[in-house]
């Protein structure tokens, strides 16, 4: 399956960044990334023992899903060369790479069988993709019978802290991720657009029914941060 324009413009975006993305992401976010991805990890059982990590990047979840249990290995897989090869810097200077193991490849058709993983997890994932329905599917057909899946992504937030949202990624986040650097200006630039069509096409309710549909029981959320991020696991069923 060839991949999409929506895949290839986030590939291409994200490309350059891998050296600093989790400095920057940090930074960004307000320090509010590396809490969601606690949290995120935190959803995963300990005897989880080996996790799929889809949508790697630098492997900063991994890193953390392994750190987690000593008995645990992770497989991530990212559709960025250039962002996978900042993750085995990470892994190795974290003495992680007999645990850590990232490949290349694409959400929408991931190269295991069926029911290979005890746990999923994935993070800024379904913005990209053009079937999340499908996608969701296939992530979980990865999942033994009992296993967890959860999922971090950006979120909208409500009430009286939607419009200082909508000025930090109209104005601050541009502004920002320029001075950084031409990449992340064009990061800035992108991710307020892409987060509000995402939540356009798929509020929440909607959202949460596609997990169920895709064999996934006592699905939750968690909006974290004022709904600044989300986290939604459950079990395949």
């Amino acid at each position: 399956m060839e991949a999409s324009a929506r895949t290839r413009h986030a590939r291409e975006l994200f490309a350059p960044l891998g050296p600093t993305y989790d400095r920057y992401a940090r930074l960004l976010s307000f320090g509010q990334d590396p809490r969601w991805r606690s949290f995120l990890v935190s959803r995963v059982p300990a005897d989880a023992h080996r996790v799929l990590d889809v949508a790697s990047g630098t492997a900063a979840v991994a890193i953390e899903l392994a750190r987690a249990e000593a008995d645990r290995t992770i497989v991530g897989v990212d559709q960025s060369f250039e962002m996978l090869a900042a993750g085995r810097e990470r892994v190795a200077h974290a003495n992680l790479g007999d645990r850590i193991e990232l490949r290349e490849g694409r959400a929408e058709v991931l190269p295991f069988g069926d029911a290979e993983f005890d746990a999923v997890t994935f993070t800024y994932l379904l913005r990209y993709v053009d079937d999340v329905p499908a996608t969701l599917r296939e992530l979980a057909r990865l999942v033994q019978p009992g296993g967890t899946l959860a999922m971090l992504e950006f979120g909208l937030p409500r009430g009286g802290w939607r419009p200082l949202w909508e000025l930090y990624v109209r104005v601050g986040l541009p502004t920002a991720g320029a001075l950084v650097s031409p990449g992340w200006g064009g990061v800035g630039r992108f991710l307020g657009p892409s987060i509000r069509d995402f939540w356009r096409h798929w509020p929440e309710p909607r959202l949460l029914d596609a997990w169920r549909e895709a064999g996934i029981d006592d699905v939750q959320a968690r909006r974290m941060s004022v709904g600044g991020g989300i986290v939604v696991w459950g079990r395949r069923a």
